[in-house]
């Protein structure tokens, strides 16, 4: 065979290795980028209709969110939170609507002495989709049913579910960063872990329902 004929098939092998190994690295990106975001990954991708489009969005918000100083919380400031929160859920009965704008002011406040940046929602939301994969969708809907109670449009058992939304996330947010690193990082490794923390939010979940009591208007 001539010379360049070899050539040829080793310019063609040489080609069918980089495509395989380029194949490979987005296969690793796309499923690190799932096993980050969960459902909130599956959210983008319907969102743009587009999978590079939504991973790119997604590697846009772990960039930006390496750029911000995002600290835990001093410990008196986390019990003047904690004190607050639990001031505006005993008036949930009376004042359900108030109760639930309280709660979005709370968080909103919660996040930006963490070092949130806050002039736009959707942007602040994708921010705290980083860290709270999870919760972000809660936040989501909770500020939506939020902008409804403003224009007194929310029933007293979606303003219900709302608070208990927010409490999800004002949760996740008071504790230490380095703890939430660490969940995610046990959790990535042992998916039996991951089952048991699924089972423990769903007894905390239930624990917050029997804490605020149902109430009319």
């Amino acid at each position: 065979m001539a010379t360049w004929a070899w050539i040829l098939i080793a310019v063609a092998i040489a080609v069918v290795v980089v495509a395989l190994v380029m194949m490979a690295m987005q296969q690793r990106r796309t499923t690190m980028l799932r096993r980050r975001f969960g459902a909130e990954y599956e959210r983008t991708v319907q969102e743009r209709d587009n999978r590079r489009t939504a991973e790119a969005d997604l590697r846009d918000r772990q960039k930006q969110r390496k750029r911000l100083d995002i600290r835990p919380l001093a410990e008196p400031t986390r019990a003047r939170f904690v004190n607050e929160w639990r001031e505006l859920q005993t008036r949930f009965v009376d004042q359900p609507s108030t109760t639930v704008m309280a709660a979005d002011e709370l968080v909103y406040r919660v996040m930006a002495e963490r070092g949130y940046p806050m002039e736009n929602f959707d942007e602040q939301a994708k921010l705290i989709s980083v860290d709270h994969p999870s919760l972000v969708e809660n936040y989501r809907a909770a500020h939506g049913i939020c902008d409804q109670a403003r224009s007194e449009r929310a029933d007293t058992e979606d303003l219900r579910t709302a608070l208990l939304r927010y409490r999800s996330l004002f949760d996740d947010l008071l504790q230490p960063e380095r703890d939430a690193v660490d969940r995610s990082a046990v959790a990535d490794v042992d998916p039996r872990h991951a089952n048991v923390q699924a089972r423990h939010a769903a007894d905390v979940n239930g624990q917050r329902q029997q804490a605020i009591p149902r109430g009319g208007r």
